[in-house]
């Protein structure tokens, strides 16, 4: 074949290639070793900057102004509160069945908690990621948590309140075993 036909056969084949060749193409390489479910993520990040971008047309359309800064003792409180809740949705054994079509039991993980592994493909498997991650699960819960307090600030500082005590109260009991194992 010359370099006449080569360059045709090229055209040809990009002609007839689809969208999805091409992105298979463009993303070909990125495996990490393992399964990524690229497009799952993808409808993910949509969804969450979606759903973000209705909560602030929702406060605009309400005529509610969004805050000009968070205080300290706020951002304090909803840090914490939004480190006990991610961790409350993706690893606590009560909250397994919410994670149950995403992910298999594999065994206890310390108090109260459990480990599981993310289970099947696609959209199923990014969802498994996204619930059993403390770290992806943050900004999903901060982002609920802030347009809680943007609709309903006194309600969301009590409910957040009661997930900053009972965080302070899982290090209290740590650290009283720590104590107690000292004995």
């Amino acid at each position: 074949m010359n370099m006449s036909q080569e360059k045709g056969t090229e055209t040809l084949k990009r002609q007839n290639s689809t969208p999805q060749d091409s992105a298979q193409g463009l993303f070909a390489g990125y495996k990490g070793g393992e399964e990524m479910p690229l497009g799952g993520y993808a409808a993910l990040v949509g969804i969450y900057n979606a759903a973000f971008a209705a909560m602030l047309l929702a406060a605009k359309n309400s005529g509610r102004q969004l805050p000009k800064r968070i205080n300290y003792a706020d951002l304090l409180l909803f840090g914490v509160g939004t480190f006990k809740l991610s961790r409350i949705i993706s690893h606590d054994r009560v909250t397994s069945p919410l994670r149950a079509p995403f992910t298999e039991y594999v065994e206890p993980a310390g108090t109260s908690e459990v480990k599981e592994k993310v289970r099947g493909t696609g959209m199923q498997r990014a969802v498994g990621d996204l619930l059993t991650c403390p770290y992806c699960m943050g900004p999903w819960v901060a982002a609920a948590l802030i347009a809680g307090f943007i609709f309903k600030p006194r309600a969301t500082r009590l409910a957040v309140g009661v997930l900053t005590a009972a965080t302070m109260s899982d290090f209290l009991h740590h650290a009283y075993g720590a104590v107690k194992k000292i004995d």
